[in-house]
C-alpha cells in the first residue's frame, strides 16, 4: 500500500473536522467547559486557626457550596488577623467569614453585606491559663504579660482589653498571631495567661484543652458572618446564602459547617451587630 493511501484517512477525517462536517466530534475540543464558565469568586477567612487548618476546614465547605451553586470560590487565607483586616477594609474579598466588629468596620468601609451567621451560639471571650496555674482572679494578671492573637481581634483582643482597663488592670500585651498560638503558649507555660474565644478554644486538639483552664468569661456577642462585598450581584448573593442555609439542613452540610464552628445557620443583616458599636470599642483599635 502506497503512503499517500495509509494516511490518506487520516487526512480525510482531519479535512471534516476543520469543515465542521463531524459534528459534535468536531466541536467537543472548542467546547469551554463549564467550570471555566462559572462566576469565580474569592473568599476570605480570618485566620483564628493556623493556615493548613483553614484549608483543612474551608476548602470541603466551599467544595460543597461550588457544587449547590455553580460558582467557583478561590479561598484566600491570610497568615495574620492584621493582613486580613486590611485587605477586608479595602474590599479585598468578594465573599469574606469575618468577626463581627470587622463586619461593622467592613460595612462603613465597603458596604459588607452580611449573610448568614449561627443562629445558637454567641462570641465569647476568654481568658485562660495552665491548669496548675495558682492564679484565681483575674485581678492576679494586672501588671503581667499575657497572650492575645492580635491588637484587633474582637472577642480575643478587644473585648477583653476593654474589660481590664474597666476593671483597673493593666496588663502587658504579647501578639502571637493567632488563637492556636495563644493556648499553646499558656499550655507550654509561655505565658501566664492568655485571651481567646470558646468556640476555638473548644476546637483545640485534647491535648492542648486538658492543659487549661479557663479563667474569665466574657459576655457573648453575635457570632461571625458569612458576608458579600455589594459587587457581588444580588442574586449571587442570595444563591450563596440559600444554599448554606441549605447546607445546615442537610447532614453532611452541617457536619462541614460545624467545623468553623457554625452549628446553627440563620440568615444575618448588619442590624445584628449594632451592640458592637456601643462598647467602645474604637478606643481600643490599633491601626496597622
Amino acid at each position: 500500500m502506497s503512503k499517500l493511501m495509509r494516511i490518506l484517512p487520516g487526512l480525510i477525517v482531519w479535512l471534516l473536522l476543520l469543515s465542521g462536517a463531524t459534528g459534535s466530534l468536531a466541536q467537543a475540543p472548542l467546547k469551554v467547559s463549564e467550570r471555566e464558565q462559572r462566576p469565580v469568586y474569592s473568599f476570605g477567612v480570618v485566620p483564628q486557626f493556623e493556615q493548613r487548618k483553614i484549608f483543612r476546614v474551608w476548602r470541603p465547605i466551599l467544595d460543597d457550596l461550588e457544587a449547590r451553586t455553580g460558582f467557583s470560590f478561590r479561598l484566600i487565607g491570610m497568615p495574620k488577623i492584621p493582613a486580613f483586616s486590611k485587605k477586608l477594609m479595602e474590599g479585598g474579598f468578594d465573599f469574606a467569614y469575618t468577626n463581627p466588629y470587622h463586619i461593622v468596620q467592613g460595612a462603613d468601609s465597603q458596604g459588607y453585606i452580611p449573610l448568614v451567621r449561627d443562629s445558637d451560639r454567641t462570641l465569647t471571650g476568654v481568658v485562660v491559663v495552665a491548669k496548675d496555674s495558682p492564679i484565681r482572679s483575674v485581678s492576679e494578671l494586672h501588671g503581667k504579660e499575657i497572650a492575645f492573637p492580635s491588637p484587633n481581634a474582637l472577642g480575643a483582643s478587644l473585648v477583653p482589653r476593654a474589660y481590664f482597663a474597666k476593671s483597673n488592670i493593666s496588663v502587658i500585651p504579647k501578639y502571637v498571631q493567632t488563637h492556636s498560638s495563644v493556648y499553646l503558649h499558656v499550655a507550654q507555660n509561655l505565658m501566664i495567661a492568655g485571651c481567646g474565644v470558646a468556640s476555638t478554644l473548644e476546637s483545640q486538639d485534647e491535648l492542648i484543652r486538658n492543659k487549661i483552664r479557663v479563667l474569665y468569661r466574657a459576655d457573648g456577642l453575635p457570632t461571625h458572618p458569612v458576608a458579600a462585598h455589594p459587587r457581588v450581584p444580588a442574586v449571587d448573593r442570595a444563591r450563596v446564602q440559600e444554599e448554606l442555609l441549605a447546607m445546615a439542613d442537610d447532614p453532611a452540610g452541617r457536619a462541614l459547617l460545624a467545623k468553623i464552628p457554625m452549628k446553627n445557620v440563620m440568615p444575618a443583616s448588619l442590624q445584628d451587630y449594632d451592640t458592637l458599636k456601643k462598647l467602645g470599642l474604637e478606643a481600643f483599635y490599633i491601626d496597622q
